[in-house]
């Protein structure tokens, strides 16, 4: 709840106060629970339509898995449009794919992969991008 009345706050501020420069936001989420998954489409979505000149990541690994699948994802039809903007890159680990028996055919078109979705987070934060956490 915290989290959602911050972003609440963050969204209101930015359109009360005209975003002066870009920013770099890399979400996370591991959670299996489908409106985690719901939720932060929902978030990525705002923020990128928001923020155009911004740039943002989803960062899948560990439970989030079915949030990118084609077949199961509760959130297929928001990211499926999202990863098609210029401004948005969603990303799965590849060691959670391997444990999944997944491959890139079982993904939502346009999702991508990165070889461990930790260290992409610790690395986007070494670059200077803000952190979310998805979660309950």
């Amino acid at each position: 709840m915290k989290k959602l009345i911050v972003l609440f706050m963050l969204m209101v501020s930015g359109i009360m106060l005209a975003q002066t420069e870009p920013i770099k936001v890399v979400f996370d989420v591991t959670s299996s629970n489908p409106d985690v998954h719901r939720t932060a489409a929902k978030h990525l979505r705002l923020m990128a339509e928001a923020y155009p000149q911004s740039e943002f990541e989803l960062v899948i690994y560990s439970g989030a898995y079915k949030m990118v699948d084609r077949k199961s994802s509760v959130a297929g039809e928001t990211l499926t449009d999202i990863v098609k903007r210029n401004n948005v890159d969603i990303v799965i680990c590849e060691q959670t794919m391997k444990r999944h028996k997944m491959t890139m055919d079982n993904l939502i078109p346009g999702v991508g992969s990165v070889p461990d979705g930790i260290y992409e987070i610790i690395m986007k934060q070494k670059e200077g991008w803000g952190y979310i956490k998805e979660a309950q």
